[in-house]
């Protein structure tokens, strides 16, 4: 299963190019025009890449393994990013002058039925990406007290269930933790485990502030905004 938040910056210079450098098979899969069924393809191929058939039946019991699937995730975003960097320059002038914005919003979430892992990204140095939290707990139950209303309920340390959400479902915001930019989340047996992204976007200094203008405008990040009493 495959999920996508965002936009590939640059994508009506960028589609032909990374159309034509995927393999046959993953070129014939693709039955539309959005990025972010290029973007699945594309993961796809990076898989095979890294010598993992994503057809392959042996997998079935196992899964690729939430590392696989975090470096074909990882393979995936360079490689978006390096066809962006690959626009000429007349194009990208060009575009520039109807409005081309080559910055992405990549946050992606896939899983092998085994293993999940998501990435909360931007491909920028200044911009917060698209906002993205989870949740653990030991049952998601309806308050009793609020038809319609849920909650996370832990009755010990452990973690029977995690959720991974744009903006937290439920008014406790306590229950719920922010992804930092440019970083993936990785689910595996109910165990939650956070890596930076290390590229050239990559800020080590956490009270490094970002500002959450274009992700607000693509109408995909409002929490964090409200939360510092912006």
């Amino acid at each position: 299963m495959w999920m996508h938040n965002g936009n590939i910056g640059g994508w009506k210079y960028v589609k032909r190019n990374l159309a034509i450098g995927l393999r046959g098979q993953w070129f014939s899969s693709v039955g539309g025009n959005t990025d972010s069924e290029w973007a699945f393809a594309l993961f796809l191929d990076a898989l095979e890449g890294m010598g993992y058939h994503p057809d392959s039946t042996s997998l079935n019991e196992t899964g690729f393994g939430h590392s696989i699937l975090r470096k074909a995730l990882l393979a995936t975003i360079k490689r978006i990013n390096t066809l962006i960097a690959e626009i000429p320059d007349k194009e990208r002038k060009e575009g520039e002058d109807e409005g081309l914005d080559c910055r992405s919003l990549l946050n992606f979430a896939v899983t092998d039925g085994h293993s999940v892992v998501c990435t909360r990204y931007v491909s920028s140095m200044t911009d917060e990406a698209a906002s993205l939290y989870w949740s653990s707990g030991t049952s998601w139950q309806e308050d009793k007290s609020v038809k319609g209303r849920y909650r996370m309920e832990r009755r010990d340390k452990g973690a029977d269930i995690v959720l991974v959400a744009s903006e937290p479902l439920t008014f406790e915001r306590d229950d719920w933790v922010i992804v930092p930019t440019n970083s993936t989340l990785t689910i595996h047996k109910q165990a939650v485990m956070i890596h930076p992204i290390l590229d050239e976007y990559y800020n080590p200094n956490p009270s490094y502030t970002r500002s959450t203008g274009f992700a607000v405008s693509k109408g995909l990040d409002g929490t964090e905004e409200k939360e510092r009493g912006e």
